[in-house]
């Protein structure tokens, strides 16, 4: 029996009085509205800051649930608060619902597991290590096992914080593997796959290399966990996977610098034994990390706790193809070189190096910042005075943050004592690049053999300019101008000096930039300033027993004019300092010496007064004494001495990057 409900309004609509009838038609309709329900949709207009807390905040970024994925609790019946009380159980609640869109129950899921990730870190890591497992597994999932490619989803905001979920869960989980992993091969056998709990994750490490061929890093540091002072840029690339740094022992690569830092160094025999010349990679190397779990249906992943973990060079891979999707890898190329900066030591060690100190240098060294590229052109970087490779921190960054002078070029960094004079400095970087090259490179036939940049800062630039520069016999003979030395000091000055003062352009060379060199000297090495540093300089014993007696030759044989750095009785083996001496014998003999034909270069100046431009001066190097004739451009910028550090200078560097890059024919 069915019993139908009538409604009925009190009151004639036509009698009565009209507050009565009001009242019965109000009382009617609330009636009417308890039985169909009350008004559940209202609208008002949001802003900006609005739509994209809407649109682009989750779990990662706010703490709370995305707004997708509330929204899927909410379409399977479930509240967020509840959800965050038990999350195991709420997602297994997902997984049991029938005619929930995949994408959507899998998106949801990959940010629940992050939320228990986040809320177990602390109290208990094997449960937080399980949660970033599952977030990352979940993720995978949906971008490659789901009905659409990641392509067809490229504009979505979901898939790209779903993206996000598995690169931080990758890059949190990589961290704890490699402590595990190094723990399991303390004892020198090898480990080809780790028990986590219920995983097993095996490792893919054939196609990685570490700088030095190091066996294994000794930190595997999460990129986005490091904040940077001093680095105007962050350069990296969006992409897939987690971006990380790895660390190797300076011993692994021979890094000086990171020896001194750990009062290290090779002993007599290690040196003997070692084949390769003075260079070294930099001693941390970007990282992008991959966990590709096993399976190639939805269901077998989901049920899945195999996992391969694979690391790539961004440098050298751009992209990967996992489950017949090609996907672009993200890469961070700023952490690695911030990170080795910082805890380089480097402005504490050239002081050292320049003032004779222990745990200095005595001789250059070159620096890779990436592993040799035999098909991108080297960029070689000379810095100044009392400096080292810090001084190129923001050019070098942004060069590597440009992809497409990155895929064209590869830095190289000359670390070199200071205190030396030029003319040795000179001839043994010369080597350093020439055996540096045979090493990599013996037939000379490789891209990077050819067409090299030479970048040189003020005394880099002036060794810059001489490395590029030919000889001839002006050098020699302007030392020798007035010397009445006998057949056997005449022997022993041609033996030691003839290969410092005889010297050819490098042969790899077609393209220099100077910067604030002072090329013809500075009277700031005069100075009562540049007296009293010069009296601090020290040199290194080999130096000074090397060369005191050919200078004392010189001076027995010379026409009793002093020498800079001569006292009575004794010539004292100048410093780096005397060569940058406007009245230096040296600087004068090399001041004019043309630049090989064969080399295009260009001259970027400082200008720290309001003086005409050819009375100006940086505060350190006059104009006339960085300006050179012939040079294909000259950029003058409002800037003291360190030049190199200015916008303007380094848009100008990029810019004849570009121009030497389009002139073969690059992009």
């Amino acid at each position: 029996m069915s019993v139908e409900r009538r409604v009925s309004c009190p009151g004639p609509v036509h009698a009565g009085p009209p507050r009565a009838s009001a009242f019965g038609i109000g009382l009617c309709l609330l009636m009417l509205a308890g039985l169909s329900g009350c008004a559940m949709v209202t609208v008002k207009s949001r802003g900006s800051a609005d739509y994209i807390a809407a649109t682009r905040g989750d779990v990662l970024g706010t703490g709370t649930l995305s707004q997708s994925g509330r929204e899927t609790l909410g379409v399977a019946g479930l509240e967020e608060k509840a959800c965050r009380g038990d999350i195991p159980a709420c997602v297994d609640r997902l997984d049991a619902i029938a005619g929930l869109d995949d994408e959507r129950r899998l998106s949801a899921e990959a940010e629940l597991w992050v939320a228990q990730a986040q809320a177990t870190a602390r109290a208990d890591t094997a449960v937080s290590l399980d949660a970033w497992l599952r977030a990352a597994r979940s993720a995978y999932a949906y971008l490659f096992h789901t009905a659409r490619t990641p392509g067809e989803r490229a504009f979505e905001n979901r898939q790209t914080q779903v993206r996000d979920y598995y690169n931080y869960a990758v890059g949190q989980v990589g961290g704890t593997l490699f402590q595990r992993w190094r723990a399991a091969t303390a004892s020198g056998a090898p480990v080809d796959a780790l028990d986590v709990g219920e995983w097993t994750l095996g490792m893919d490490l054939g196609g990685f290399r570490l700088p030095g061929d190091a066996h294994q890093p000794e930190a595997l540091v999460a990129a986005d966990a490091l904040h940077f002072d001093g680095l105007r840029s962050v350069y990296r690339r969006d992409g897939f996977g987690a971006e990380l740094v790895a660390k190797v022992s300076p011993l692994a690569v021979g890094d000086p610098s990171g020896l001194a830092r750990l009062k290290l160094g090779f002993s007599e025999a290690e040196a003997a034994s070692r084949d390769a010349p003075d260079f070294s990679e930099m001693p941390y190397a970007p990282v992008t990390l991959l966990l590709k779990f096993d399976g190639d249906a939805l269901d077998h992943v989901q049920d899945s706790r195999s996992v391969r973990v694979t690391p790539y060079d961004p440098y050298r891979q751009m992209a990967v193809t996992l489950h017949g999707q090609r996907v672009p890898l993200a890469g961070n190329f700023t952490a690695p070189y911030g990170l080795w900066l910082a805890e380089s030591g480097f402005a504490a060690q050239s002081i050292r190096s320049m003032l004779g100190l222990e745990r200095g240098i005595d001789r250059p060294h070159l620096y890779l910042m990436q592993p040799f590229d035999p098909d991108r052109r080297i960029l070689l970087m000379l810095h100044g005075l009392a400096s080292s490779p810090e001084a190129w921190v923001n050019l070098a960054n942004e060069i590597m943050g440009d992809e497409s002078l990155r895929g064209h070029y590869q830095i190289w960094q000359v670390y070199y004592p200071t205190n030396a004079p030029i003319p040795i400095n000179r001839a043994r970087i010369a080597a350093l690049v020439g055996q540096t090259l045979v090493r990599f490179d013996p037939s000379g036939k490789a891209p990077a053999s050819r067409h090299m940049v030479l970048v040189g800062h003020s005394m880099g630039g002036v060794i810059g300019r001489l490395l590029v520069s030919s000889s001839g016999e002006q050098v020699w003979d302007n030392v020798m101008a007035n010397r009445n030395l006998s057949p056997e000091r005449a022997r022993r000055v041609r033996e030691k000096l003839g290969p410092l003062l005889h010297f050819q352009p490098l042969p790899q060379v077609d393209r220099a930039i100077f910067l604030a060199a002072p090329q013809r000297g500075t009277p700031m090495a005069e100075s009562r300033l540049g007296r009293l540093i010069g009296k601090l300089v020290r040199l290194p014993l080999t130096l000074l027993e090397g060369f005191g007696d050919v200078l004392q030759d010189l001076a027995a044989g010379g026409d009793g004019e002093a020498a800079a750095g001569q006292t009575a009785g004794k010539v004292a083996v100048p410093t780096a300092i005397d060569n940058l001496r406007d009245t230096d014998p040296f600087i004068r003999a090399t001041a004019d010496l043309p630049v090989s034909p064969r080399v295009r270069y260009h001259v970027i100046v400082g200008k720290d007064d309001a003086l005409p431009l050819a009375e100006s001066s940086d505060g350190v190097v006059p104009y006339r004494s960085a300006h050179m004739d012939g040079a294909a451009s000259e950029k003058v910028v409002q800037s003291w001495h360190s030049v190199q550090e200015k916008p303007e200078a380094i848009l100008e560097i990029r810019r004849i990057l570009h121009e030497q890059m389009a002139s073969e024919g690059g992009d």
